[in-house]
């Protein structure tokens, strides 16, 4: 790894000692120097000088909340995507579905991922409405969720379950008429998971050729470091095989899922910390706002879109939607606080953002971790409250929002599913910077597309997909938006020592931009602020070497995996 001193027409280092500067010096693919081309010339004589030709240069974007490996499962081919930011209406989505049956073999399975109620407009379809659409072929529509999956009757049909319905398996279900004949909907991981297995067996793919497509997304989106939020210790093999392939754009901080065998366990990895690095456990207090298991205390609101969504305003949210009861949250804080691992709890709705916050101090307490540099987590905090977040900062909790919910469902937040007072300030940005809480801002890959951009935009201007504003108060800075999606990021990641800013002793990580971000008004940011592309260890990404290395590797060793991008990342 050659020695070599970069130059862009600007540097946006989100350094705060030196925010700005024309070269950085890099030798063995860290930073050694900042500064004019003559200060970096000085620290590395002789090095090469390379005129990277783009108008701004910063930090690599961090998403500190995704899922990446089954992100790429999810949404990238054998199956296809009719997510409602690739299909918005439901016209777009029939476009899809005849296009599949044009160009695939009629005895092949169609595996689709994505379908929305809320967006489409649509109720989920039962197998009536998809013969009606596909005939007699077998096709699969899988929730953009996760949580849910649609089929049609010849798929009831190849398994048998039109004489031999199958029974309920424990934590999921199938949907069924009055005489118990499956109606073709499954609900949840096991029911999920037994109607796509033998689709994806069938479809086959590489799983790892999937997984670097979305690697390559979150790469042209500038992101060169990111988490996966529910990692499993058999994920290991198939990140350590992405961590080696040339090129490869992604650093990956994991965190295990609470249900694993063992959560606390320790883990190492051939590609080394500064690639790959387990950092915490993850928890999920509630469920998703989209589908109405959500804990809050207010109600949600009967209405058109509520109703094709399958929320039922009498039952959905309140404490009743809570996956754990505080004795199991506490055991498994108890066991994994003492190693050190840093905790992380999915909260949407205001009861959960509560709860999770009530079991941190105690167990903070317990374990003498208050006043320390801990940064247990908070994920998403939709409906959370300025208190909440006083109530964080207070406890050094971080707190990672989602632009995204407020983007894409905004518009339905503010009055159709909730009364304005709630949904208008839902993903309160302001008032979690005021409250002097540590930001980050996510996009939770397969539930949106990687947009870093965008994400900045959303929090600068409180403008929707539609272009409609609610709670313009509740909208931050640019340098605030920035700070959340690079160093603040790090700093949630425990990176912040690595990446995260351009400065003395950090990893070369950078993104070339088209456009300097603070120069933009920010209603355009998203349209005039384009990735160019992205530098790891100071090289260059080039992504189709990345891809053909994935593309070109064995399948087998990972095939296993193929369902699990379809039944439910966990958020």
């Amino acid at each position: 790894m050659s020695d070599l001193i970069l130059i862009a027409g600007t540097i946006v280092t989100m350094d705060a000692q030196h925010p700005r500067a024309s070269a950085v010096a890099v030798s063995d693919g860290k930073i050694v120097a900042v500064g004019t081309l003559a200060e970096c010339a000085e620290v590395l004589p002789g090095a090469r000088v390379v005129d990277s030709g783009v108008p701004v240069l910063m930090p690599g974007f961090v998403d500190p909340h995704s899922h990446p490996f089954l992100s790429g499962l999810a949404t990238q081919l054998p199956a296809l995507s009719i997510a409602p930011w690739k299909a918005p209406t439901w016209g777009e989505v029939l476009s899809i579905f005849s296009q599949a049956m044009a160009e695939h073999d009629a005895d092949a399975p169609l595996l689709f991922n994505g379908f929305d109620a809320l967006l489409h407009g649509k109720p989920a379809p039962t197998a009536a409405d998809l013969d009606a659409i596909f005939g007699d072929r077998v096709a699969v529509v899988v929730d953009n969720s996760g949580h849910a999956c649609s089929f049609t009757s010849a798929l009831v049909r190849s398994r048998g379950w039109d004489a031999n319905p199958p029974a309920d398996p424990v934590g999921g279900s199938f949907a069924r008429d009055a005489e118990g004949a499956l109606t073709g909907i499954s609900f949840e991981i096991p029911a999920n998971t037994a109607v796509l297995g033998p689709v994806l067996q069938q479809l086959g793919g590489n799983p790892l050729g999937s997984a670097a497509e979305y690697y390559a997304l979150m790469a042209r989106a500038g992101i060169t470091s990111t988490s996966d939020m529910t990692f499993s210790g058999d994920l290991a093999p198939a990140y350590e095989a992405l961590a080696a392939m040339p090129s490869s754009p992604l650093r990956v901080s994991l965190w295990e899922v609470s249900t694993a065998p063992a959560p606390g366990a320790k883990a190492t990895f051939a590609a080394g910390e500064e690639r790959l690095v387990k950092q915490g456990v993850k928890l999920w207090t509630d469920g998703s706002p989209w589908i109405g298991n959500i804990a809050i205390s207010f109600p949600c609101i009967a209405s058109d879109a509520t109703k094709r969504a399958g929320i039922h305003p009498a039952t959905a949210g309140g404490a009743s939607a809570m996956n754990y009861s505080r004795e199991q949250v506490n055991a498994t804080l108890d066991a994994c606080a003492p190693l050190g691992w840093q905790m992380s709890f999915h909260a949407n709705g205001d009861l959960a953002i509560d709860f999770a916050l009530d079991a941190y101090e105690r167990a903070l307490a317990e374990h003498g971790l208050l006043g320390t540099d801990h940064r247990w987590r908070i994920e998403h905090a939709g409906a959370g409250r300025r208190d909440q977040f006083e109530r964080a900062a207070h406890l050094g909790v971080h707190v990672s929002l989602a632009p995204f919910q407020y983007y894409y469902w905004g518009d339905l937040l503010d009055g159709e599913m909730f009364a304005p007072e709630h949904g208008s300030r839902w993903q309160a940005f302001a008032d979690a910077v005021d409250a002097g809480v540590v930001v980050s801002l996510h996009n939770d890959g397969s539930v949106s597309p990687p947009t870093p951009i965008l994400n900045v935009q959303t929090a600068t201007t409180r403008r929707t997909s539609s272009g409609r504003i609610h709670s313009p108060n509740q909208a931050i800075s640019v340098d605030a938006a920035l700070k959340a999606h690079t160093i603040d990021a790090a700093r949630t990641l425990h990176r912040e020592h690595l990446v995260g800013s351009i400065a003395v002793g950090k990893l070369a990580d950078f993104v070339e931009l088209s456009a300097d971000p603070y120069a933009v008004t920010p209603r355009y940011l998203d349209e005039r602020v384009k990735v160019l592309g992205t530098w790891v260890d100071g090289s260059r990404i080039e992504l189709p070497e990345f891809l053909a290395a994935a593309h070109a590797s064995d399948p087998a060793p990972h095939a296993h995996h193929a369902a699990r991008g379809h039944t439910g990342h966990g958020c």
